[in-house]
């Protein structure tokens, strides 16, 4: 979230925006985190896969299309719930849930080449048996969920709809080859803003949040193609003077 001060002490909430594909992402400062701002972002129409966390504005736009919720952001809402003082039924959902998480991501990091996890002396894992393994597990989930829909702890039961309505759009990264099982990359794109953010108290004006999407939008896109930031934009620069096109940021 960011600041726009209007001469004031006091500013009008903004939002940061960042989409992170392979090669390239893109930061936007929005005075909105309504759909209509994701409509103009991705278009009416989205025909690749969008992994996020499980707001509203996400869930209604992927509503007839591939999508790919984040499990890290599950596993800290599991985990915020287990923190509290619960009945035997909601801490066991939660040991549960959170056995399932940790089985499955083992055999994603096997698959991955990660075999830092020894038990069983492990082997890696081809994209057909990543497919075919969880099985067990996708079950034990659908069960738990199913069993704990109607909890009388309300943060359980609507964790246990989250994880049943939403099924299929978690094991998206099972099946798609490139598609990772969180969002993680996005919240590492954002981590840039966050110091700025504190020590800049946000844009002025419109000119000064076009100017910060943009510099945010070139020093990620450079990080994540391991270009050398100050580079791009000297050769930018020198394009300026000779009103020639800018070096495109695209690989």
């Amino acid at each position: 979230m960011w600041m726009r001060q209007a001469g004031g002490p006091s500013g009008d909430k903004r939002w940061l925006w960042v989409l992170v594909a392979n090669r390239f992402v893109y930061c936007v400062v929005a005075s909105t985190r309504g759909s209509g701002m994701l409509v103009s972002l991705l278009g009416a129409v989205f025909r690749g896969i969008l992994c996020s966390d499980r707001w509203v504005v996400y869930l209604t736009y992927q509503s007839e299309g591939r999508m790919q919720l984040c499990w890290s952001h599950l596993k800290r809402n599991i985990l915020g719930i287990a923190a509290d003082e619960r009945s035997l039924s909601s801490q066991q959902f939660c040991r549960d849930a959170l056995a399932i998480v940790a089985r499955l991501f083992r055999l994603w990091h096997r698959f991955r080449g990660d075999l830092r996890d020894r038990r069983g002396n492990p082997q890696p894992l081809d994209r057909r048996q990543l497919y075919l393994k969880p099985i067990p597990l996708q079950k034990k989930l659908l069960a738990l969920a199913d069993a704990h829909l109607d909890d009388h702890d309300r943060e359980v039961g609507n964790m246990a709809t989250a994880l049943f309505t939403h099924f299929e759009r978690l094991f998206t990264f099972l099946e798609e080859e490139g598609v990772e099982p969180t969002n993680n990359i996005a919240e590492r794109m954002l981590r840039t803003a966050v110091p700025w953010r504190k020590i800049s108290f946000g844009n002025r004006s419109r000119n000064g949040e076009i100017a910060t999407s943009r510099l945010l939008t070139v020093a990620q896109t450079c990080k994540l193609q391991q270009r050398h930031v100050l580079g791009y934009l000297a050769d930018a620069v020198r394009c300026h003077r000779r009103q020639a096109p800018a070096p495109s940021l695209l690989p």
